[in-house]
């Protein structure tokens, strides 16, 4: 009976051990996963793809209950398996997961990676090279990049390899390139013509000006905010204005310009910006700024802007602050007192919108040829736009579009509603294309984008005086873990004193200590690897 019992053991075991070796592969994927070739959707049998994304805090976190995915899953018949994180969450999760091999999704749809992320990730064997999937499984991105070659240049890294799948938004190019000027000034016009007073042109006529708006109070308000902003808060920062001193290099969230004799410098070392943060200090000490604009996150910030408050305030966007739009208009870029005008371009704007990392597979997709078909979905024309900005035929919701009889997607009118806030609730964003030629043959210019566009053609392209922007360069693995380091305690440094400068003073004592702590961090090398990348961009 005994023995019995041991052979028994020893079958039952056996058994259990084959079936853990026919459900598991090495790195714990299911390796009885039929591997597909000559991939045709829709497919015959159901086929399932893991992925990780992120979604806004204030919408759904289940993916598949987006209508564009539904669609997706009924027009390929592949089910993604999503793994969806609140967005604020995304870094943390992100890195925790790729570190776990054994457990790897096939991909991350929304990845967020930065250049440095996807050599560092390459290297470790997380994620793959994705060139030739793209050339042999990728029509609608292989057509892209091939009728857009800089694109393909930016999203190669120097050892010749491609490894993710890119976020293109095309909306204007060059100086009329919708992302030029992130941080637009917008000024209650609806105020000013109640207190008689222009539009401002000079720095001294802005000062006047939100004076005036604190001290005759229009509207008879006694809650006003004669200016308001987000320091070192990207779109929400004033570091626009500070074109108007100097040689009018103003301030960029990267604090990195190039002048026209193609030479790259750092914003916050020229003498134009030391002379503009005294000024903004000046208004400080007079009580013209939000006294929350230091601390202030973005809730806060447009809790008080749709309480209608601001006399002035800095975004990308004036529907996504203020409730009534239509009072506020841009202000245009001042001249100085030593006669400087100058709207500072952002860098990476010159050929409108791109993110490098925006999706990858990883060493653990076995179904390679169906996850770059796949994905190479999001690049159809009607798709990326639906993807980008939102879908229609939603029943008891807002739509983005709606579906013309020809095929076409037409932009609804938005009224009230926040831009933001609705495009969040309908689109999925991940790796697409919308290009140029797409405006009118696949799809209209969202209303707002064609506003911001004819403001940046009308008002600011006039005095973008600045020839070059820095573009999104890929630079080697050893130069970008340099660059990184030097980011981290250059830009901490420099945003630490721009905010303690206009707030407290001190600057014209503290300036040359300044500098040299810049330097210790490292400014004239990470200068140098940004010029030598800069050259080599230019020259190709």
């Amino acid at each position: 009976m005994k023995r019995f019992k041991k052979c028994l053991a020893l079958i039952l075991s056996t058994t259990i051990l084959s079936g853990l070796m026919i459900g598991c592969g090495a790195n714990g994927k299911n390796s009885e996963q039929e591997i597909l070739t000559n991939v045709s959707f829709p497919l015959e049998q159901t086929a399932t793809l893991k992925f990780i994304t992120h979604a806004p805090e204030r919408t759904t976190q289940d993916p598949n209950e987006r209508v564009i995915f539904k669609r997706l899953e009924e027009k390929t018949n592949v089910h993604i398996d999503w793994t969806c994180y609140p967005a604020g969450q995304f870094g943390e999760k992100k890195n925790l997961a790729l570190a776990k091999k054994s457990s790897l999704p096939d991909g991350l749809f929304n990845a967020n990676m930065s250049h440095y992320d996807l050599l560092k990730y390459a290297k470790q064997g997380v994620i793959i090279p994705v060139e030739d999937l793209i050339d042999s499984y990728m029509p609608n991105l292989k057509k892209v990049l091939d009728e857009n070659p800089e694109y393909r240049k930016l999203i190669t890294a120097e050892d010749g390899h491609i490894y993710s799948f890119p976020w293109i938004e095309q909306l204007g190019s060059g100086k009329e390139a919708i992302q030029s000027i992130g941080s637009i000034p917008w000024i209650n016009k609806k105020w000013l013509d109640e207190l008689g007073l222009p539009v401002p042109t000079t720095t001294d006529e802005l000062y006047n000006t939100l004076k005036a708006f604190k001290e005759q109070k229009p509207e008879g308000r006694d809650d006003i905010i004669p200016m308001s902003f987000i320091i070192n808060g990207g779109d929400q920062d004033p570091g626009f204005l500070l074109g108007a001193f100097g040689e009018g290099y103003g301030d960029v969230p990267d604090h990195i310009s190039v002048t026209n004799d193609k030479e790259v410098i750092y914003t916050a070392t020229q003498e134009g910006y030391k002379e503009g943060i005294k000024w903004l200090h000046s208004m400080q000490k007079e009580g013209l700024f939000d006294p929350e604009a230091f601390t202030q996150d973005w809730a806060t910030f447009v809790s008080k802007g749709k309480a209608g408050r601001y006399g002035m305030f800095f975004t990308w966007d004036s529907a996504n602050i203020v409730s009534n739009p239509e009072d506020y208009i841009p202000l245009p870029a001042l001249k100085g007192p030593d006669g400087m005008v100058n709207a500072p371009r952002q860098s990476n704007s010159a050929i409108s919108g791109l993110e490098v990392g925006r999706a990858v597979l990883t060493s653990a997709c076995q179904n390679k040829e169906l996850a770059a078909k796949w994905i190479d979905l999001m690049y159809e024309p009607i798709q990326s736009v639906q993807n980008n900005w939102g879908t229609y035929g939603e029943e008891d919701k807002f739509n983005i579009f709606e579906l013309k009889e020809d095929g076409t997607l037409a932009h609804m009118d938005l009224g009230s509603e926040s831009p933001v806030e609705v495009r969040e609730n309908q689109s999925v964003n991940g790796p697409l294309a919308i290009l140029d030629s797409y405006y009118g043959m696949v799809t209209t210019m969202p209303n707002d984008a064609k506003q911001r566009l004819d403001i940046l053609h009308s008002v600011y392209v006039k005095d973008m005086n600045m020839e070059y922007v820095y573009p999104n360069v890929f630079m080697s693995e050893e130069e970008l873990d340099k660059v990184s380091k030097y980011t981290a305690d250059i830009e901490k440094y420099t945003n630490q004193k721009k905010a303690e400068w206009i707030l407290n003073g001190g600057i014209d004592e503290e300036w040359d200590s300044y500098l040299q702590k810049l330097e210790e961090y490292g400014l004239s090398d990470y200068l140098t690897i940004k010029q030598k990348y800069f050259d080599i961009y230019i020259s190709e």
